[in-house]
């Protein structure tokens, strides 16, 4: 039977400055965005990409993730604890982000930054789609470490004990997530977007397999203690992602009919 390792979630000490690895994972997302982004506009120049703006869009994308990520654990998960408890919204050292949250907060930063650069806001979030899943991936892996977010208990051969839970063999649901929304989403979307695509349809792409193999992952994982299985037997980051694929499905429809008809 495996064994959770049981890092340390500090990953150093710097005086009175603990670093944890978590952060460390945020802080690897941001580097492989912008590396990524680079290597990106090199090979498809004619978007006409700059290291600048991909560094303003990154400045954007941050403030989105934080403050959307936020904003969405506290309206999507825990809603009543959160209004009655108003102070603790801004207590985010103790945890609490919800993907779908961050995914809109950055819709909502892209959105502006095409404002400013006057660039079309589909275009741009064609540009960053294939740039967002390794960072993804870093985000699961820091859950990994932490022992958080664990799965399903199971008895399939490569079930997992996570001590600091309980004594139970589980689905290692965090590596589910990471190699599924992490790595094989990102080696979809990189080779998928290496050619230009009818506007729109890069995004699409991404709509419709993050929310696929997020459902498909959730299977694994534990519900939140708080919420358990909603209706059909989903969790709420199923539900969540329902909606992701049926938008990524009409947005793939548009694009290609657009590009049919010109």
């Amino acid at each position: 039977m495996l064994v959770h390792p049981q890092f340390n979630p500090v990953a150093l000490s710097i005086g009175p400055l603990d670093v944890r690895w978590y952060g460390l994972m945020y802080l690897t997302a941001f580097i492989l965005f912008v590396a990524l982004g680079r290597a990106h506009a090199r090979r498809r120049p004619e978007l006409g990409w700059d290291a600048q703006q991909i560094d303003d869009l990154l400045f954007y994308g941050v403030l989105g993730v934080i403050l959307g990520g936020r904003l969405g654990y506290i309206l999507f998960y825990k809603p009543a604890y959160y209004f009655s408890h108003p102070v603790e919204m801004f207590a985010v050292w103790q945890g609490g982000m919800a993907f779908h949250g961050g995914f809109l907060g950055v819709l909502i930063a892209v959105w502006l930054f095409a404002r400013s650069h006057d660039r079309p806001w589909l275009a741009v979030t064609d540009f960053i789609a294939p740039l967002v899943p390794l960072g993804l991936a870093a985000g699961r892996l820091g859950n990994f470490i932490n022992g958080e977010l664990v799965g399903r208990v199971t008895d399939v051969p490569w079930a997992m004990i996570f001590p600091q839970v309980d004594m139970q063999p589980r689905h290692p649901s965090q590596l589910y997530q990471f190699t599924l929304e992490g790595v094989c989403l990102f080696v979809l979307l990189w080779v998928f977007s290496a050619k230009p695509r009818p506007r729109g349809l890069v995004s699409a792409v991404f709509l419709i397999g993050y929310g696929g193999f997020r459902i498909l992952a959730e299977f694994g994982r534990e519900p939140d203690d708080f919420l358990g299985l909603l209706a059909l037997n989903l969790s709420m980051g199923q539900w969540l992602s329902l909606p992701m694929i049926v938008i990524g499905i009409v947005m793939a429809a548009i694009a290609v009919r657009r590009a049919a008809d010109t």
